[in-house]
């Protein structure tokens, strides 16, 4: 599952970090925060919070970083997409684990569809 730890200081090291912005302007109190993507599971976003940190989970969309790429998050975080553009996938998990992008190690294109949805 992948979610944001919104923070002031470091990224965690609990937990994987896929990308990095700087926090929207629009967020209430995040001038000069920094949204860490990670990825765990529920258990991890306890102990985080648990340790004081501001644990965002993610709806279902899109989440652009601050160099024209970002992350498409389907299935309440579930499966996710880390692009560098909106048309090229960097990294992506989708049904049961898979990881698409991986599977494509040879440059072949992503079929997108079946990274989304599994079909």
């Amino acid at each position: 599952m992948m979610f944001i730890v919104r923070s002031a200081g470091g990224a965690p090291s609990e937990v994987q970090v896929k990308m990095i912005r700087k926090t929207p302007a629009i967020v209430p109190d995040g001038a000069g925060k920094t949204d860490y993507f990670c990825v765990g599971d529920a258990e991890a976003m306890a102990v985080l919070r648990a340790a004081g940190r501001d644990v965002v989970e993610l709806r279902d969309g899109w989440y652009s970083d601050d160099a024209g790429g970002g992350v498409g998050i389907s299935g309440h975080g579930r499966y996710w997409e880390v692009r560098d553009t909106p048309f090229t996938v960097k990294e992506a998990v989708g049904p049961g684990g898979t990881t698409p992008a991986a599977e494509s190690a040879t440059g072949d294109h992503v079929n997108v569809r079946r990274a989304i949805f599994g079909v």
